[in-house]
């Protein structure tokens, strides 16, 4: 083999070469731009809509009749105000001679309408009630935003509450004869996850 084709070789390898190269590069930065667009933040028009999923879970009876307006819990799927003149006391979990545990066993009891069971079961503390009853979406929204409001929780911590608090759970599972809330407890932690990464936006 003569010089003159050994050159001529050597050159389509070098430009094969470059070809391959280039290619390459193109693609992993066509995935990067994918990539990128894939983890972009949510947009306020989609954190807004999100917060109004949530609003509808978080005002169903199974979440507000816990989150009164007043000091007695509600119940039922039309939130009527608990029998027996039950108190939220000053723990969030009755008055002395009658605590929610009196009732409230540790797991819902067997049967429809049945007294429901936690072990955590109560009412937020006299503090920090978080009302939900008769909240607009906005008003809720600027609620959940206010440290002052939920116990000192962040965005974060309230995220983490919705989405593994055993109590909050049982929203999603409520014993036989109610109503379940409009989105699955997976469904609302990743409305409420794109309402805080696409900046918690309130609806007007």
């Amino acid at each position: 083999m003569n010089a003159s084709v050994k050159r001529r070789i050597r050159a389509t390898v070098t430009v094969l070469s470059t070809l391959i190269c280039a290619a390459a590069l193109a693609a992993a930065f066509t995935g990067a731009k994918e990539k990128t667009a894939t983890n972009a933040a949510p947009s306020a028009s989609e954190s807004r809509a999100a917060f109004l999923q949530v609003h509808k879970v978080f005002t169903s009876p199974r979440c507000q009749n816990c989150h009164p307006a007043g000091d007695a819990p509600l119940q039922g799927d039309d939130s009527h105000v608990h029998a027996q003149y039950v108190k939220r006391g000053s723990d969030g979990h009755g008055l002395y001679g009658m605590r929610c545990n009196t009732c409230h066993q540790e797991a819902n009891l067997a049967g429809a309408n049945m007294p429901p069971g936690n072990p955590k079961w109560g009412l937020p503390p006299p503090e920090h009630k978080m009302v939900f009853v008769g909240r607009t979406p906005a008003q809720l929204c600027r609620q959940l935003k206010d440290p002052r409001q939920t116990g000192g929780r962040s965005l974060a911590q309230l995220l983490k509450h919705v989405s593994s608090d055993d109590l909050v759970g049982w929203g999603w599972n409520p014993g036989d004869g109610r109503t379940l809330p409009s989105l699955s407890r997976e469904d609302t932690v990743a409305q409420m996850k794109i309402w805080i990464d696409g900046g918690a936006v309130c609806p007007e």
